[in-house]
């Protein structure tokens, strides 16, 4: 943005957010929709079919004696066979109900169960609907202030390619996971009773009369010995200089319509699969459910100056200009390369994580200080990430700093870094803290700190993560040592 432009007008702002709020009530359907299945619809196909055809003793069910009216014989065996998907679809029902319930959306498994035409004369969907309402009066409501919030970079799928002792090798293992250790994490988080929620589960976003984004403080109800969390990665563009260090190379829909990475071995073979956060914790959350909180993934953190997930959607690789060394060589070693075609596969993976639980943030689109620099670069900056980044992510409220930066100290935002970003729709924002929970909820924002699980952190301040997991269990023993320090 040219630093003579006026801010965003209020209307302008007020768009956004209708926006943003319909995409996410949307969202929510989806992912409720995709967590049903296809349950209700079968439902429904049967309730259809059975009504097609007069018969009498119930629904689509012949009891002793005849029908009122004769039932053509090819109707009555589609009746019957309907009547026979409908008994079958019960059960799927149930379970789709149990997931909503497990994943604590109570009111949710309730509002399914008693939606069926034949709740009323079905005991065990009303035991169920019991059981649900108990265990929800049973749940406790969770201070946001001691909500903790943990994240990582791009993890490590073969170590022994990220540290082979090149100049990368020292930053690698400074500030990224391998896949073992994240495993690990996840699954010791997971018997402590952690429970990843979003931060609008902390806070929501209502708008007043002027249009002005103001926050409104959520809450968060878990049953006893559960205790919420949030999580976030950074980075998941992987770059150009990452190449053959045994990281995923980009993010994909696979033909089931799951999230997956695409891999490339030392061979030259490519492979799809579970290589980095997103398909690990889809993939966790399909056996435990109880892992999310009403859906809820983690945040994903992305600059732009390469590209998003995977995908080279910055503009100069559409207008070949001002290229860095690694650009120029990937463009060269692919000619066919298609700018448009890599934003549209950009924009199905987003859409996809999205509908998955998944939402995302800025990360600053060159990955800069906005501490150390000015009102004017962070002003550029932010412009080039709304342009080439957030049409491909959108909608995006959450700002998550680089370097651990932040546009003041402890003390309220304030000046005119935090109203440009606001006035630009950033109402989350989340910085580096080493403490264990660190949230400041003020009328205009949500700031929270956020706890680096890497080698560094593991290697020189295990004490900091002894409520989360034992660092020297999880601690890799293919990372060189000592880890190299920071600075």
């Amino acid at each position: 943005m040219d630093q003579n432009e006026q801010p965003i007008s209020y209307d302008e702002q007020r768009r956004r957010k209708v926006a943003i709020q319909r995409e996410r009530r949307e969202a929510q359907v989806r992912r409720n929709r995709r967590i049903i299945g296809g349950a209700v619809a079968a439902t429904v196909v049967v309730i259809v079919a059975a009504g097609l055809y007069p018969v009498t003793g119930g629904f689509g069910i012949h009891k002793k004696g005849r029908a009122s009216q004769p039932v053509h014989k090819e109707a009555s065996a589609h009746v019957e066979e309907a009547s026979g998907k409908k008994e079958a679809e019960a059960p799927k029902i149930l379970e789709q109900a149990d997931r909503l319930a497990a994943m604590y959306d109570y009111d949710g498994a309730v509002a399914l169960l008693q939606g069926q035409k034949d709740y009323q004369g079905n005991s065990q969907m009303q035991q169920k609907v019991s059981q649900y309402q108990e265990t929800k009066d049973s749940c406790v409501s969770w201070p946001i202030e001691e909500v903790t919030h943990v994240f990582y970079h791009t993890l490590i799928a073969d170590p022994s390619r990220a540290f082979d002792g090149d100049s990368k090798a020292a930053g690698y293992n400074q500030v990224m996971t391998t896949i073992d250790e994240f495993n690990a994490i996840t699954q010791s988080m997971y018997d402590k009773g952690f429970v990843m929620v979003s931060l609008k589960d902390m806070a929501t976003v209502s708008v007043d009369g002027a249009g002005y984004h103001n926050m409104q403080r959520g809450e968060i109800l878990l049953p006893p010995g559960k205790q919420p969390f949030v999580l976030s990665q950074d980075d998941v563009s992987y770059y150009h200089y990452m190449d053959g260090d045994g990281c995923a190379r980009k993010l994909v829909v696979d033909q089931n319509g799951d999230i997956k990475n695409e891999y490339v071995n030392g061979d030259g073979t490519v492979e799809i699969g579970d290589y980095d956060m997103v398909p690990l914790i889809d993939r966790f959350v399909e056996q435990h459910p109880d892992f999310s909180y009403r859906g809820a993934k983690g945040i994903i953190a992305l600059t732009g100056y390469n590209g998003v997930l995977g995908y080279y959607t910055d503009g100069v690789y559409k207008t070949r200009e001002d290229l860095d060394e690694n650009q120029v060589r990937y463009l060269q070693d692919n000619p066919d390369f298609d700018y448009e075609e890599q934003v549209e596969e950009a924009k199905k993976v987003a859409q996809a994580m999205r509908e998955d639980g998944w939402e995302f943030a800025s990360h600053t689109w060159g990955h800069i200080n906005v501490g150390e620099r000015s009102l004017e670069d962070l002003q550029t900056d932010t412009q080039k990430w709304l342009d080439y980044v957030k049409p491909i992510v959108e909608p995006v409220d959450t700002i998550i700093f680089a370097f651990g930066s932040d546009i003041c100290g402890p003390e309220d935002y304030s000046g005119e870094k935090f109203d440009y970003l606001k006035s630009q729709g950033f109402d989350y924002y989340c910085n580096v803290d080493s403490s264990q929970y660190w949230v400041q909820l003020r009328d205009t924002y949500l700031r929270m700190g956020r706890r680096n699980l890497d080698g560094y952190r593991m290697y020189y301040h295990p004490e900091l993560l002894a409520d989360l997991f034992d660092a020297a269990a999880v601690f890799d023993k293919t990372r060189p040592v000592p880890v190299p320090p920071m600075g």
